[in-house]
């Protein structure tokens, strides 16, 4: 059976899909609901050819997208004719955009050779600022592709070149989700600036040296801590790679995030027990409980940080969602497989206690952290605008937090670019 976490009635399908075809999503209507037996099968099936990454290997495409990293032209128009218009939530949502620090056109960017961040950025030595000034590269993009005054993108332009001219490393204890952090947002601004600007990027190959040399060693091999980690690293890993055009390090992203990502969130196909990285030697029930924050009852939705709180949680399933993305806009659709399910039971599950409802005592004692921020958009509108997924819970948290903003860490603005989005 499979179990609805999301407060609908019924469980609903996700409907198998054939891979997305780069640049003709355009108009997509959402998916009609297969019945609850159709689902079964479809998800026994998606799940049989992917336990835990061992059989498949997603291949990059033959030919990059571009803009592809989380957003492509066509969400990009849906985006600025919404706020052109005048249209609820995506007005609300650039005006809040726009009124942010990160769209100041006299920011100053605060570049370093070397960002040094110790546990929970502590010692702090360029870590925020490397943080803030690659969401407001990325701000400034969007402002630039909705208003296409050229001093928007100049400015993005001024502090992705300040930071290429200038870091070498990063290090200290933090340093791989320190990278994957500001290495998410870096590559989404400069594929927008890179493939829609046209009045030229003198140091866009300085960038791509920066991307190469500088953070993708540092993520490219992934980590074996708390799960957001590594979620987060292969999201820059994925992006930048796909800004570099790099198909052999896109496919290793990607592989290390199927197995993370199986990892991460437990679905009741998994069996008794979660499914572990193999590099972890997670190889005991008690091994496992113990990754998991003590929680020894798994249901549908649970994450592996759950009982830490749900602010990591909510990390890791951002990046799952960003990743979903890009992958779909280079032509491999996963919200068709156990990568959509996983995403939309940690949704759903996360997102009913984050409205209230009191966690049972088999639930991490019976007290949850909350405090997920608002990295809801992505997934939701993947699934439920595109797919049409009853995503009850999720919708309701959705609608509350907009517009959502940013968490300053490396998620932006998502109800600007993805809500109602049905490209």
């Amino acid at each position: 059976m499979v179990t609805l976490m999301d407060g609908s009635p019924t469980p609903p399908a996700i409907p198998p899909q054939a891979p997305a075809k780069a640049r003709h999503r355009r108009g997509r209507r959402p998916a009609l609901l297969a019945t609850a037996a159709c689902a079964v099968a479809a998800l026994v099936t998606g799940f049989l050819s992917w336990p835990g990454g061992q059989q498949r290997a997603d291949a990059a495409p033959a030919t990059f997208v571009h803009p592809g990293v989380v957003l492509d032209t066509a969400q990009l128009d849906f985006m600025r004719s919404k706020v052109q218009a005048g249209a609820e939530p995506w007005k609300s949502a650039y005006n809040q955009m726009m009124g942010s620090s990160y769209a100041s056109l006299s920011r100053t960017p605060k570049p370093r050779a070397t960002v040094e961040c110790g546990s929970y950025s502590n010692p702090n030595y360029g870590c925020t600022d490397e943080r803030e000034d690659a969401i407001a590269a990325y701000t400034d993009a969007l402002a630039w592709y909705v208003t296409r005054d050229a001093r928007y993108a100049q400015k993005s332009i001024a502090l992705m070149d300040a930071w290429s001219a200038t870091i070498t490393s990063h290090t200290n204890s933090n340093a791989p989700l320190q990278t994957g952090w500001a290495g998410s947002s870096w590559p989404k601004a400069a594929e927008i600036i890179k493939y829609t600007y046209t009045g030229g990027w003198a140091n866009s190959g300085r960038f791509a040296t920066m991307l190469r040399n500088v953070y993708l060693p540092e993520i490219i091999n992934g980590s074996n801590s708390n799960g957001n980690w590594e979620l987060s690293m292969m999201e820059a890993a994925v992006g930048i790679s796909v800004f570099l055009d790099d198909k052999a390090d896109y496919d290793k992203a990607m592989a290390t995030f199927r197995t993370r990502a199986a990892a991460y969130v437990y679905i009741s196909a998994d069996g008794a027990l979660p499914k572990t990285v193999p590099s972890q030697h997670l190889d005991t029930t008690a091994k496992i409980i113990s990754y998991w924050q003590g929680q020894s009852t798994f249901v549908d939705g649970v994450t592996q940080e759950t009982c830490r709180d749900f602010t990591h949680t909510g990390y890791g399933i951002s990046a799952i969602s960003h990743i979903a993305e890009t992958s779909r806009i280079q032509g491999d659709d996963l919200y068709g497989t156990d990568v959509g399910e996983r995403l939309r039971q940690a949704l759903g599950f996360q997102s009913k206690y984050e409205l209230g409802t009191a966690p049972p005592s088999w639930l991490c004692g019976g007290h949850v952290n909350k405090g997920l921020g608002p990295i809801t958009e992505t997934g939701f509108n993947a699934l439920h605008t595109r797919r049409g997924v009853a995503m009850t819970n999720t919708q309701t948290l959705t609608q509350n937090n907009r517009p959502a903003g940013s968490n300053n860490l490396f998620v932006a603005w998502e109800t600007l670019t993805n809500a109602e989005n049905p490209n």
